[in-house]
């Protein structure tokens, strides 16, 4: 019995695996120009749209011209000013659950 489960399970995976090939397919193409000639946003740039992701991730899915990251940016020096920027927010959390923490072991 568990190995017509196994069996059925392995035809489902390859079912699904073929039609997430076919339907990469449909994916669209985007035009770039517009990225190549408009501002380029460096590590300030990555720095706030880092702290600021949160926000833009919840106005994306309501709004076509918002988005989490900027497409003309300068590489590297974006992408770590990106990283530190929305590292932030971790860092926040972890400040205020040590504090919670440190209340527990004192009480």
């Amino acid at each position: 019995m568990l190995k017509y489960e196994n069996m059925k399970t392995n035809k489902l995976l390859i079912i699904a695996f073929i039609g997430f090939l076919l339907f990469t397919a449909c994916a669209n193409n985007e035009s770039v120009e517009a990225c190549l000639t408009g501002q380029t946003f460096g590590f300030l740039g990555g720095l706030w749209h880092g702290i600021i992701a949160p926000f833009d991730l919840i106005a994306m899915l309501f709004r076509d011209d918002v988005t989490v990251y900027a497409q003309n940016n300068n590489g590297a020096w974006y992408a770590l000013g990106f990283i530190l920027g929305s590292g932030g927010w971790g860092i926040l959390g972890s400040k205020s659950a040590k504090k919670s923490r440190k209340q527990r072991k004192d009480n």
